[in-house]
């Protein structure tokens, strides 16, 4: 008898076994699903640890069926690479936020100075109908099902002389990203920003072509901002969120029990994340002061006054109702 006999008929008694123990012949050969998560964060970065946490609970709430591959440090490609990636196929998640606004207007409202007033503020905005509203336009503009979200670090002001109200910022050169709401937010402060690349703000601090920059403490300490800054003013500006997102055309090939063990990871890795998040802030916070970097308590709600008629104004028509509601929540 030749092999080709044997095998089939070795391969028809696993399928009479397993039809009589019950099994349909779908589960009885379950093939493996692989899917790959890129992000910019490296492998330090609360992000990662966060996505490592997700591929893991993934895995167990599927019994190995799916495995999710991690790539940090933008190996599989920029934000923008990555949200195109997903769209095409090539990706399968990413964690991403305000950059969907090239796509979904209401994705602006990620970031908007002192629209978010904590902690707990932003968990009943992003919980609640407003979040469900800005969720549903990425869905619908993008083809990216948002699974769960994360709170990013605030973004604080340094500078070489301590900056308390808005007063003290009158003239100050301030380097910005150039995010045009960032600029109308501080003109209307007093200041004087730049739009400016990253990689230049350190050289420029350091000639003094710039007087001072702004962002979440993560980036200052990674920066060495230290070395050329004083000051760490928290203004706490900008407080903000991010999101895991996976494809939706991709999820929906999933079976349902997949889906909802995806989206049951994605929480399970939230809670996780924000206890990293909590404590690598003040984490952050104590290794500045070692640096030398005194932190400088600042007139937040002088602040927030002064600036909202330019943020108000700056904002599209289309996203203004949402913006009212995010301020409107208690």
């Amino acid at each position: 008898m030749s092999n080709i006999c044997l095998t089939r008929r070795a391969l028809g008694a696993g399928l009479a076994l397993a039809v009589g123990l019950g099994l349909s012949a779908p589960a009885f050969a379950q093939a493996k699903v692989t899917l790959k998560l890129g992000h910019l964060g490296n492998e330090d970065n609360v992000w990662h640890k966060a996505s490592m946490r997700f591929a893991e609970e993934v895995a167990k709430r599927t019994n190995g069926e799916i495995e999710v591959k991690i790539f940090p440090n933008e190996q599989l490609g920029k934000e923008t690479d990555l949200i195109k990636g997903i769209q095409l196929g090539t990706v399968d998640f990413t964690i991403t936020g305000e950059s969907l606004q090239n796509w979904a207007p209401s994705a602006a409202l990620l970031a908007v100075p002192y629209a978010i007033r904590d902690l707990d503020h932003l968990d009943k905005v992003v919980s609640g109908p407003v979040g469900a509203k800005i969720a549903q336009n990425i869905d619908d503009k993008t083809g990216l099902k948002v699974l769960t979200y994360f709170a990013r670090g605030p973004r604080e002001l340094t500078s070489n002389r301590p900056i308390k109200s808005p007063a003290d910022l009158n003239g100050l050169k301030l380097r910005v990203p150039n995010v045009p709401l960032f600029v109308k937010f501080w003109e209307a402060l007093g200041a004087k920003p730049t739009p400016m690349a990253f990689s230049e703000v350190f050289t420029s601090l350091q000639n003094s072509t710039i007087d001072a920059q702004e962002n979440p403490l993560a980036l200052i300490k990674s920066a060495s901002f230290n070395e050329v800054q004083k000051y760490v003013n928290q203004t706490d500006h900008v407080l903000s969120w991010i999101y895991l997102v996976g494809g939706t055309k991709k999820m929906a090939r999933l079976t349902d029990a997949q889906q909802k063990a995806i989206v049951e990871a994605a929480k399970a890795a939230q809670g996780y994340e924000r206890g990293l998040f909590t404590a690598d802030e003040k984490q952050l916070e104590a290794d500045l002061k070692a640096k030398g970097m005194e932190f400088v308590q600042v007139d937040k709600a002088a602040f927030a006054a002064k600036a909202k008629d330019a943020v108000t104004a700056a904002l599209p028509a289309e996203i203004k109702p949402l913006y009212d509601e995010i301020v409107a929540t208690k």
